[in-house]
């Protein structure tokens, strides 16, 4: 019997812990080294496999390599193989954020229709680290450090424990050929800065073990995260008398989680936005309302926090 190749067993094994017992799953694949490597592996370790790619239709020729993977998941014996084309453009955000934004919007979408139970995505341990970073430099808090979930909802990323340059030794073992997506490599975005300069001179001035920790590092403070959100709801009240008991930690959850409850999009819910709900609590001397993002006005009224009309 030939002996499998490390990295392809690596990758095998990583899937073959994640995949669920039954029920269809979707691999989200661009046809990079990572997703291509994530779909080689759940064929061969599932048995109801099915490949969706997403064309962003921002590229010259992103249809023809859409169709091409199809191509070659149909004959791999994906089923079903699902090509999602979506548009960009008008989205709010940057460019990384609304193409994102319309992913997940197609791979949910996809999943729900042919009654998907999950949709693996292609993130490792090197994504992993990146995204530490990344919240590092802008001040994140432990939400942020927390980086990307192995499991969210449908969304599951099964090589979160797999380093980038496995997928890559897999591709070449398997005789797969990745594509390169140029927008990896572009300086005009951020990840692709830490990708090409921070995250190696990191590794170069504190050795490889630097991404495995930061990586290891989100992990624990998911955990942390995950008990103090539990505390926080078990604990949730608008009253003054009640929050100004609370830790800071919780009472800041509690706040957060009351914002996104009045309608306030996450993803413009900053810092700032709860440090000054948490000011009504902790410093208050009469001060006007605070302004949450998508219009929203909290005050103080009699002893409580109040939605202002």
């Amino acid at each position: 019997m030939a002996r499998i190749p490390p990295a392809v067993a690596a990758v095998r094994l990583a899937v073959r812990r994640t995949l669920p017992a039954e029920g269809l799953v979707l691999v989200a694949c661009s046809g990079g080294a990572d997703s291509l490597a994530l779909a080689a592996a759940a064929r061969f370790v599932g048995a109801a496999v099915g490949l969706v790619t997403v064309d962003h239709a921002l590229q010259a020729g992103s249809a023809a390599r859409a169709t091409e993977l199809a191509a070659w998941a149909t004959a791999a014996g994906f089923d079903p193989v699902i090509v999602e084309t979506v548009s960009v453009e008008g989205r709010p955000g940057g460019p990384e954020a609304a193409a994102r934004a319309a992913r997940y919007e197609a791979l949910g979408s996809a999943a729900e229709r042919v009654g998907a139970v999950a949709v693996l995505l292609g993130h490792t341990r090197d994504d992993q680290a990146e995204t530490v970073l990344l919240a590092l430099a802008r001040g994140a808090g432990p939400r942020g450090l927390s980086g990307m979930p192995a499991r969210k909802g449908i969304f599951w990323r099964p090589l979160l424990d797999v380093a980038r340059a496995d997928t890559r030794k897999a591709c070449a073992a398997l005789g797969l050929a990745p594509w390169e997506d140029p927008h990896n490599s572009d300086p005009a975005y951020a990840r692709s800065r830490v990708r090409a300069d921070a995250l190696p001179a990191l590794v170069e001035a504190l050795g490889p073990a630097v991404v495995a920790n930061l990586a290891r590092s989100a992990e624990l403070i998911a955990a942390d995260n995950e008990e103090l959100d539990r505390l926080a709801a078990a604990a949730f009240s608008v009253n003054v008398s009640d929050l100004s008991v609370m830790s800071r930690a919780i009472r800041r959850r509690v706040l957060r989680s009351w914002a996104l409850q009045l309608g306030a999009p996450g993803g413009a819910l900053s810092h700032r936005h709860v440090s000054a709900l948490d000011a009504l609590v902790t410093d208050w001397h009469g001060q006007g309302p605070v302004h949450l993002p998508g219009g929203i006005e909290v005050g103080r009224d009699r002893g409580a926090l109040v939605r202002v009309p």
